[in-house]
């Protein structure tokens, strides 16, 4: 019988990733939302928050190599970190890249920076800098890695961070793309050879985007008088481990898992590997790439605003956990 595969036995130890964290946040408390902000005071301008955050693409870079294809790992790039930037609120201004390589490819160099470039005109981002290292040795032929900095601002008496949610609230759901930029470790263990350069160019869809998504539903609800309670980029871990980082204590999450489209390239996955249901849940997004809650009275007009927006849960009381059903 075929083994089950997990992600942890794809080389991922998630559980030894959340210790490293916490150990983080008792040096430094200001880590472990999914971005850090900085409090500005301005005389004349009132209170803001500098708000920053970094990231990478991870190993789906294998599959670009594989492919040869590396136009669009820059958009996963910049994707991974203005989606967690825009979960408290706040406007990308500028984004920053690190590119390091063995040995400098200028016609591969171009498309990965086009990549970084149309990810950062998605983002309305500014590409103010970055950092090209060139290291003989370090890398094996024929590959790079990348990492992002997305660095934005906003009005402190704007910031979501999830306090205001309460028991009757409602959560949506905003679709991904695919698999966005997580999970590979594992995919990369189900898919090999043939099957790879199959599945390739599926698996390199770039990782939607949400600043255009939220900046409309920011500026709608503004003016209708509703407000955005509470906004989760749904990365490694999942539903199950991402929305828990922005509900209050005393709140629980649940998710009808039948309230939406689980795109097909998931059951794919779960079958060739053998992946089971909760490892799923808890290293891939299933569809759902932000999560947004709101009161009940605000459905219809984000409904209007975002029609691919999709109604997935709903808070309880309980823990700070989400309950899938």
């Amino acid at each position: 019988m075929t083994t089950m595969l997990t992600y942890k036995k794809a080389g991922v130890d998630a559980e030894l990733a959340d210790k490293l964290v916490e150990h983080l946040q008792k040096k430094s408390p200001a880590i472990g939302g999914f971005s850090g902000l900085f409090p500005l005071k301005f005389a004349s301008a009132g209170e803001y928050c500098l708000v920053a955050c970094t990231d990478g693409v991870g190993t789906k870079l294998k599959i670009a190599f594989v492919l040869d294809k590396h136009e669009t790992v820059g958009i996963d790039l910049v994707a991974m970190c203005v989606n967690d930037l825009i979960t408290c609120g706040a406007k990308p201004l500028l984004f920053l890249d690190y590119y390091a390589t063995g040995r400098l490819d200028l016609d591969k160099s171009k498309r990965i920076m086009a990549g970084i470039l149309e990810g950062c005109r998605q983002a309305q981002s500014v590409l103010l800098g970055g950092e090209t290292a060139e290291m003989p040795g370090f890398y094996p032929k024929g590959e790079y890695d990348l990492a992002g900095f997305s660095v934005g601002i906003v009005p402190r008496n704007e910031v979501i961070d999830g306090h205001k949610i309460f028991p009757g609230d409602l959560v949506l759901g905003l679709p991904s793309s695919g698999l966005h930029s997580n999970g590979f470790s594992l995919v990369r263990r189900v898919f090999k050879g043939r099957d790879l350069k199959k599945w390739g160019p599926k698996l390199l869809t770039p990782t939607h985007i949400y600043v255009h998504d939220i900046e409309l539903l920011q500026r709608g609800f503004k003016e209708a008088g509703h407000i955005i309670l509470g906004l989760a980029h749904i990365t490694g871990a999942g539903i199950p481990g991402n929305l828990p980082r922005v509900l209050p204590r005393g709140c629980k999450a649940v998710i009808h898992t039948k309230a939406w489209h689980v795109p097909s390239i998931f059951q794919v996955i779960q079958e060739k590997g053998r992946v089971p249901d909760a490892e799923m849940w808890n290293t891939f997004n299933m569809g759902i790439g932000m999560c947004v809650v709101i009161r009940p009275n605000s459905l219809q007009l984000a409904l209007k605003i975002l029609p691919q927006a999709r109604l997935i849960g709903e808070i309880i009381s309980g823990r700070a956990e989400v309950l899938l059903k």
